[in-house]
């Protein structure tokens, strides 16, 4: 069976363990989540159509992380005036894996979905895949972008050589080197733990366009 379902703007295709990117919702890893605008229902070749809404339909699931999307650059620039503007935007989104279509009037379970094995051993080949540095990675703090010769000096001072130490801050490490070196909000604003995990997967540095 699937649904169509309507969130944050969007509308989405979904059926029973799939896992939905879609705009923040709130909640936290866990908890069971509703779904009542559904636009559509069906099974092989039964569909049932809403106007808008299908009458009793609702999709349950469960929240599976709170997280902030890939930076979006936006640039603006007026020739011969002057006039430039630089702004980044990460978009806070919500992973949910769906539990339940219910039709009828039907209230949630409430029971969590487990997921499928074939996707736990995906996701667990991932991690490792992460985890491991690429062979011909190169541990120099200098290759993220915005860092040179002073930086370098000062995270020393604090301790930090390598990427491999910064790929594994927590955000309460990022805000107490933040405090204690005082950069002023550059370690999460320029990505620096992403860059790192990004340097040891072999990925090349981000170009200073991207920052």
């Amino acid at each position: 069976m699937f649904a169509v379902i309507k969130t944050g703007g969007k509308q989405y295709k979904v059926a029973a363990n799939d896992l939905v990117r879609v705009e923040k919702l709130a909640g936290e890893a866990g908890d069971v989540i509703t779904f009542e605008n559904v636009l559509m229902v069906g099974a092989d070749a039964d569909v049932t159509l809403g106007a808008p809404l299908v009458d009793g339909a609702l999709v349950a699931g469960e929240v599976v992380e709170q997280f902030r999307d890939k930076k979006v650059i936006v640039f603006k620039k007026k020739r011969r005036q002057g006039y430039r503007r630089k702004n980044g935007h990460r978009q806070e989104l919500t992973l949910v894996r769906i539990t339940e279509i219910l039709t009828g009037g039907a209230k949630p379970s409430g029971k969590k979905a487990a997921a499928p094995k074939k996707a736990a051993k995906v996701e667990a080949k991932a991690e490792k895949a992460e985890a491991a540095p690429a062979a011909e990675f190169k541990d120099d703090v200098k290759l993220i972008g915005g860092v040179g010769p002073a930086l370098e000096k000062k995270l020393a001072a604090a301790g930090v050589t390598s990427l491999t130490q910064i790929a594994k801050w927590t955000k309460a490490d990022v805000a107490k080197f933040d405090e204690e070196l005082d950069f002023k909000g550059r370690i999460e604003r320029d990505e620096w733990v992403d860059q790192a995990n990004e340097l040891i997967a072999g990925k090349p540095p981000r170009a200073k366009a991207d920052q």
